[in-house]
């Protein structure tokens, strides 16, 4: 009970560390966005990703930020204080900066606590009193990079130009709007801007995701073709495992050639389309509430050791349809959200009844799977012993697997929390889809078609595909 626990604990712990992922959006839209005080000025956060430097052989590969139609609106109240002819009543800068640089901006390299230029340090000349602080960079003086909007006269509004801010170097840059005077408070913007990489729209944590889904599509179709040969091939002496991983198969092939059509679109137009991300969540929801029901009932020992669940069929049908809500519901959010849309609590939110569920799953496959050995060494059947043997030793060196990975993302995670090695970033979730491939590829080659099938093989040993 005490390991039970211990593991439940653990599935809890890794939900928590992992909910503050989102998913990321080359297109940032600003709706009525608020400013935050911090220290002497006011921010807003506008939005970060990893970007290539552009490509200077080709101008159709050139790496930018542009902003589109970005307005900002401050209250009644600032715009009256100024008068009508007056000249630049108020600013609001956008300070574009590498994360690398990160330390240039504020007065740290001044010996002050100030962001925003105070007038004792104007007097210095190291600053413009109502400007944020920069420190240049002497490799590139152009950066960080700083875009001024101006207010005029009583205007409620200001509208920035339409402009597109070239990336000639490779890292993860943040885009913060920023303003110093105390009067400008309860300014709000609207518009958006986008962000775009040498070889398309999408971010570029993600951009090798589209590869490594075609690659997977492949892998599956290659695998599909092998399997139906031989399906074909022992038609006559088919057993309904056999159907279970066809299903598992197909499943996997309709998933991984989805996302890679998502992602695709995305690159191509800059935001994610509705119907196709649809319908490659939904693929993955429902193989994962199906792997987890089927490896949950075969663990029971239906079909093997008894003909039928009896009582608890009404249980693991409503965990089922309990778990597909619950993870579609995460899978939308993670997947159709911008990546400033949720709160990290938000996403907490979301993320813990997929754990808690998952956690239960497991702590009743494995309690099922001890009833049943149990039950197959009273009635000395041990050829289904030792198949149930093998799957239990199968499925715990997955778990293990999946244990020390999931260590490996936590410790990732924490060490990286500006994500600095974005570069890296895809090769955390590319683990898991060639960990179920791997799998499934075991599986065929060890329960493939044949003409002398065993008895005992009923189809459990499909659901490592978690």
């Amino acid at each position: 009970m005490q390991r039970r626990r211990g593991l439940a604990a653990l599935l809890l712990a890794v939900a928590v560390a992992l909910a503050a992922r989102g998913a990321d959006a080359s297109i940032h839209e600003y709706s009525g966005g608020g400013f935050a005080p911090r220290a002497n000025s006011f921010f807003f956060h506008g939005g970060s990703e990893g970007l290539y430097a552009s490509d200077t052989s080709s101008n159709s590969s050139a790496s930018f930020i542009r902003f589109d139609t970005v307005t900002f609106r401050r209250t009644q109240e600032s715009a009256a204080k100024h008068e009508e002819m007056q000249q630049k009543t108020g600013l609001v800068e956008a300070i574009i900066v590498e994360i690398q640089d990160r330390g240039k901006i504020g007065g740290s390299y001044l010996h002050s606590d100030a962001i925003c230029c105070t007038p004792e340090l104007d007097k210095e000349r190291s600053c413009k009193v109502g400007e944020v602080i920069i420190q240049p960079n002497p490799d590139n003086p152009d950066w960080p990079k700083r875009v001024q909007t101006f207010f005029e006269g009583r205007n409620k509004e200001a509208t920035m130009v339409t402009q597109s801010v070239s990336i000639n170097k490779t890292g993860m840059y943040y885009l913060y709007f920023m303003f110093c005077d105390p009067q400008l408070k309860g300014l709000k913007m609207t518009g958006r801007t986008v962000w775009r990489n040498p070889q398309g729209y999408l971010p570029g944590k993600m951009a090798p995701m589209m590869t490594f889904y075609g690659f997977m599509s492949l892998a599956y179709l290659v695998l599909g073709l092998v399997w139906f040969l031989q399906f074909v091939r022992c038609l006559k002496d088919i057993l309904q495992l056999h159907y279970h991983i066809t299903a598992v198969i197909a499943l996997g092939m309709c998933e991984m050639a989805l996302w890679y059509f998502e992602y695709a679109n995305f690159n191509s137009t800059g935001t994610r389309p509705m119907a196709i991300t649809l319908w490659a969540v939904t693929f993955t929801a429902v193989k994962k509430t199906i792997s987890r029901l089927l490896l949950l009932v075969v663990s029971m020992g239906y079909g093997v050791v008894r003909p039928t669940l009896g009582g608890v069929t009404s249980k693991v049908g409503a965990l089922g349809v309990i778990y597909f809500i619950a993870s579609e519901g995460l899978e939308l959010v993670e997947n159709l959200g911008n990546i400033n849309d949720f709160s990290g609590k938000t996403r907490l939110f979301l993320v813990l009844p997929v754990a808690i569920l998952d956690a239960t799953f497991i702590i009743w496959i494995f309690s099922s799977l001890s009833r049943t050995l149990e039950k197959l060494q009273v009635r000395r059947s041990m050829a289904k012993l030792e198949l149930y043997r093998k799957f239990t030793n199968s499925l715990a060196m997955s778990v293990l697997i999946s244990i020390a990975w999931i260590g490996y993302e936590l410790y990732f995670n924490a060490t990286d929390p500006l994500s600095e090695l974005w570069q890296r970033a895809w090769i955390i979730p590319a683990f898991w889809n060639l960990l179920s491939y791997a799998l499934l590829a075991i599986i065929c080659i060890l329960w493939s078609p044949s003409h002398n099938p065993t008895g005992y093989c009923t189809g459990y040993e499909v659901h490592f595909l978690i």
